[in-house]
């Protein structure tokens, strides 16, 4: 067993680019150590993941995982990714990660043993498999230099940004507003313009209902949660529209993007 672990964690090692350690999206910003037990979890999860992804035939997949608990706003996975696979055989993902405890964010290229380490709410990834022009259209905008799968990201983050604003980007929000620029390089150069083409794709953000109790207490004790990008007539009636994993897996299929999700739990 001993020796399986440190397998595990020199794969885990192999598999992850560097990231600061308080970098986090979708799951809490608690200190947590990872324990050996996390660590062999997260390492399965990765490995059936990877499995079941090489099955798909697919080249490129939006990918989630569930890293807090949403239920109580009927939303069942919290963080999005763009993943795709290697000329070399392993899985990468592409996603945008908060620094914890601050309002600013950054993109990272990783493994999937580092996209599910530490404290997941369920041992649980889902996926949407593209249609193939999109994920040749994503694979383009992946292989070519760094700076164009940055393009639209922005530092300033809020986890609740708005789904039509530009003060603030989300990681969910950065992953459809990139794909938007990855089916339109030739006309799309800005946040607005890929939201546009999301809108004009009947894209639906998420309403979630939050009083303003539930607003002040969030604003005053986090930096990564604002709502004064919020139109006022919406904010001050308690809705907050913002992108989630749900709604872009609800969207894909019906906007003829995509497949269905799909699940796959660990057990």
């Amino acid at each position: 067993m001993k020796r399986a672990l440190g397998v595990l964690a020199s794969l885990l090692l192999a598999l992850a680019v560097v990231l600061p350690l308080q970098a986090q999206a979708g799951r809490s910003c608690e200190q947590v150590k990872p324990s050996p037990g996390l660590i062999v979890r997260g390492m399965q999860l990765a490995e059936r993941t990877s499995q079941q992804l090489d099955a798909s035939g697919a080249r490129v997949v939006l990918l989630a995982r569930a890293g807090q608990d949403l239920s109580k706003y009927g939303l069942r996975y919290s963080h999005l990714g763009i993943a795709y696979k290697t000329d070399e055989g392993p899985w990468r993902v592409v996603h945008k990660l908060n620094q914890c405890g601050t309002a600013v964010a950054a993109v990272y290229r990783q493994g999937l043993g580092e996209f599910f380490l530490d404290d997941l709410w369920r041992y649980e990834a889902a996926w949407v498999v593209p249609t193939p022009q999109v994920q040749a259209q994503l694979l383009a905008a992946l292989n070519e230099s760094p700076s164009r799968i940055v393009r639209l990201n922005v530092a300033p983050y809020s986890i609740v940004s708005y789904a039509w604003g530009q003060k603030y980007q989300q990681s969910n929000q950065w992953a459809i507003e990139t794909l938007a620029a990855a089916m339109e390089p030739a006309t799309i150069h800005s946040r607005a313009q890929a939201q546009a083409w999301m809108q004009f794709k009947g894209y639906e953000p998420t309403t979630l209902k939050l009083g303003p109790l539930t607003r002040l207490g969030g604003r005053v004790g986090s930096a990564n949660i604002a709502f004064d990008d919020h139109p006022n007539e919406k904010r001050f009636s308690d809705r907050i529209e913002t992108v989630t994993v749900d709604s872009v897996f609800a969207w894909m299929p019906r906007a003829g993007l995509g497949e269905a999700p799909v699940a796959f739990k660990l057990q």
